[in-house]
């Protein structure tokens, strides 16, 4: 028992010694060597925000999903598998985590939510950019991506976050209870039915209605020309 007791401390202070040498030669350039953020300009832009108090949720949503490391400062974060290993990110959000008092990471329960709940909550609060099946879109100045390899936890990590452009939901805005149901639509929203019609990639209302439209036309054009040939003959 005392000898399991004495490994977790070592095993936490290992994880924090590897990911302060991690922060130091990956992150510390930008985001500054203690997490104060690294600014320039008059406006206080630069290369990267503060890390305090951010705690472990934002830390390990931006790592697990790839967009941090930037490329660039000021690009828009995109999915991409991450340059970190599982323990490398394990131990970069331990250490980014004891900058200050944060969130941490949530932990989702998707079969205890509401289908339909998260149906109307996703329409409610989400579809307007990421389309009803979680497909992602396009809004000015950003490209929303699609849900579609977003694991249940990273879900939640966005809801609780608002990466980039996204708006931040808090739990006052969605309970706990809420975002179990947003989850589980999310999940199942991958697997549409199509029964009785053609899915067209699930492209969105616009383009499939353009499809059906053309559709008709062609139709009408065939069937004008039979009745012309019918009238000749």
């Amino acid at each position: 028992m005392c000898a399991l007791a004495l490994a977790a401390p070592a095993a936490a202070d290992d994880a924090l010694d590897r990911g302060h040498d991690l922060y130091a030669a990956e992150c510390a350039a930008c985001h500054g060597s203690k997490g104060e953020g690294v600014l320039t300009g008059r406006r206080g832009t630069g290369q990267g925000p503060p890390l305090r108090d951010v705690g472990a949720l934002a830390v390990d949503f931006e790592l697990r999903t790839g967009y941090m490391p930037l490329h660039r400062p000021g690009d828009q974060p995109t999915r991409r598998t991450p340059p970190f290993s599982k323990a490398q990110i394990r131990a970069l959000v331990a250490y980014v985590a004891s900058f200050g008092e944060g969130p941490p990471v949530p932990a989702p329960h998707p079969a205890r939510g509401n289908l339909n709940e998260g149906l109307r909550l996703f329409t409610d609060r989400c579809a307007g950019c990421h389309q009803i099946l979680g497909e992602g879109g396009v809004v000015t100045g950003a490209k929303v991506p699609p849900l579609d390899r977003a694991t249940p936890v990273q879900i939640a990590e966005a809801v609780r976050l608002g990466p980039y452009l996204m708006p931040r939901f808090t739990t006052r805005d969605i309970t706990d209870a809420q975002l179990d149901s947003i989850v589980r639509y999310v999940l199942r929203a991958r697997q549409p039915m199509d029964a009785g019609g053609w899915g067209i990639g699930h492209t969105g209302p616009i383009p499939e209605g353009m499809v059906t439209w053309l559709v008709a036309i062609a139709a009408l054009l065939v069937v004008t020309r039979l009745i012309g040939r019918g009238l000749h003959t």
